[in-house]
């Protein structure tokens, strides 16, 4: 035996790998569990909520980066939802469109290929009585008949005497939801679900409508816009209104913006950092302001809110702001040229 056998030095066998034992691989396995016991640990606040906050605003690596991206985005707006109410998410009463109840059905139909929606509120009068809604899966069959002849290829037909009859002698007005505006959006989609109606009227406190709400408004407060196949974006993001005043989506790019409002439209640094109107009055603003908030710190412009969430600005009113005109005040000498020579002696 020579001092190396003595030594331990390993022989040709022992030199090959072999595959971890059963007890090796637990070990390997409660390791990283314990791991991950301290990792939680050392972000362990006093609640679950807080826990799983704390998680998602931690930087997506080691042990936080179990979730995506997208995960974290619809995590988080999750948490937030209970911080998100019915005024939040609504359509705007300006925004709202609508059909009288004296309308025939031909004006419906023709009112559903103007707006794409597929849903549309009925009211008497004004928006203040809606009565309810109608659907346009509804509506078409009104207008349709099942051809029971095999012979024929076309196995519906159109029945063009429905389209003169009124709105209130085909009952197919459907049940309206009415909520307040504080209602919060949790709470609304619950209902909602239960009762199987996804549209809602949203009431002020007088009882005058509001504005309007749909399940699809609901669900991108938790997962983002949701652009179907019939959402077209509007050729022009932007538009005048009236003498000085726009109207302008919030994700208008400030070349589009400048090149409507012309040359004294001039974000300055701001542009450095932001590419939309939205982000510069977010910048302007220094938080996400409310609905009716009035930004004026940019020259030449004023930015009022129309439409925003707690996340991002929707919708602002634009309007130019009025030169502040010094009143001069003009003297003049009304008197003749005699006069003024007796005075000048």
């Amino acid at each position: 035996m020579t001092d190396n056998d003595i030594a331990g030095t390993p022989r040709a066998s022992d030199t090959q790998s072999e595959p971890p034992s059963s007890t090796a691989s637990t070990a390997s396995w409660g390791q990283k569990i314990l791991h991950r016991i301290k990792a939680i640990w050392a972000m362990r606040t006093a609640s679950l909520r807080d826990d799983l906050e704390v998680a998602l605003d931690t930087q997506a690596t080691g042990e936080t980066a179990d979730f995506s991206e997208s995960e974290r985005v619809i995590l988080k707006n999750v948490l937030k939802l209970r911080q998100v109410t019915v005024e939040d998410v609504m359509v705007e009463r300006s925004d709202v469109e609508a059909i009288e109840i004296d309308s025939t059905l031909g004006a419906l139909v023709a009112k559903f290929r103007e707006v794409g929606h597929s849903r549309l509120p009925v009211y008497e009068e004004s928006l203040d009585h809606v009565l309810g809604f109608i659907h346009v899966k509804d509506a078409l069959e009104r207008i349709t008949e099942k051809v029971t002849d095999p012979a024929k290829d076309i196995p519906v037909k159109l029945t063009s005497p429905a389209l003169r009859q009124k709105l209130n002698k085909l009952g197919i007005m459907r049940t309206a939801m009415f909520v307040p505006t504080s209602m919060p959006v949790g709470d609304l989609l619950q209902q909602m679900r239960a009762s199987r109606v996804h549209m809602a009227v949203v009431v002020d406190e007088y009882g005058g409508t509001d504005g309007l709400v749909t399940i699809e408004d609901l669900l991108e407060t938790v997962v983002g816009e949701i652009e179907d196949e019939h959402d077209e974006l509007a050729v022009s993001l932007i538009r005048k209104v009236g003498p000085d005043t726009y109207i302008a989506d919030a994700r208008t790019e400030l070349e589009d913006v400048a090149a409507v409002l012309g040359p004294d439209f001039d974000p300055g640094e701001y542009a450095d950092d932001v590419d939309t109107l939205g982000g510069l009055v977010f910048d302007l603003a220094g938080h996400v302001p409310g609905r009716g908030e009035v930004v004026t710190r940019l020259d030449h412009f004023d930015f009022e809110i129309l439409a925003s969430d707690t996340r991002r600005i929707k919708r602002i009113r634009i309007r130019r702001k009025k030169p502040e005109q010094a009143e001069v005040l003009a003297i003049t000498d009304q008197r003749s040229n005699d006069e003024k020579a007796a005075a000048a002696e």
